[in-house]
């Protein structure tokens, strides 16, 4: 994409907004008011907000590769803690996604070295090495989710200051468009 075609999509998307609701600018600058968190998957094929049509403002999103809750990811736990602390969002939702590329690299024991630190982390989300086998992708993908589920209600942000909040989760199928709830 060039800059000229950001600039004009940016262009068609103010005057999208202005036409829909003249005022929209003006209450985004008050703040916002998100009612989620959003533990998302970095794909690009994957945005929270298009593929559950909510507007700008109703969602507070963290992304990573393959959603991961990871306890010394500092971004992560600061994005948590605002989320709970500040904004008061009442859900937390974990969103994979069928044909999942970093839940492929860990089930496939990718070794490039830049992605190592975070694949390795990927790998304990999901079943032993030796049962990869009896599992398909997106099987795999819904295995990772519950993990995370479980994850982030053993974080100790969670645990301090969300511990009523409910965390749901989510399978983007791609291939449909069909966004799957899955919960342990």
């Amino acid at each position: 994409m060039q800059d000229t075609e950001l600039r004009n999509k940016n262009k068609d998307f103010i005057r999208k907004m202005k036409e829909n609701d003249p005022t929209f600018f003006d209450e985004l600058k008050k703040g916002q008011n998100p009612d989620y968190f959003i533990l998302s998957c970095s794909d690009s094929r994957v945005s929270p907000s298009i593929i559950t049509q909510m507007p700008l403002g109703r969602m507070f999103v963290h992304r990573n590769i393959a959603n991961q809750v990871v306890n010394e990811d500092e971004s992560f736990s600061a994005s948590l803690y605002y989320a709970i602390k500040y904004l008061k969002v009442t859900k937390i939702i974990i969103n994979g996604h069928t044909d999942c590329g970093g839940v492929k690299a860990a089930s496939l024991m990718n070794d490039d070295n830049e992605l190592q630190d975070w694949i390795i982390q990927v790998r304990t989300s999901l079943p032993h090495k030796n049962r990869l086998s009896e599992f398909s992708l997106d099987e795999l993908t819904r295995y990772n989710i519950i993990k995370q589920i479980e994850r982030i209600k053993e974080h100790r942000i969670y645990k301090l200051y969300g511990a009523n909040i409910d965390v749901i989760g989510c399978l983007f199928h791609i291939e449909s468009g069909e966004l799957e709830i899955v919960n342990p």
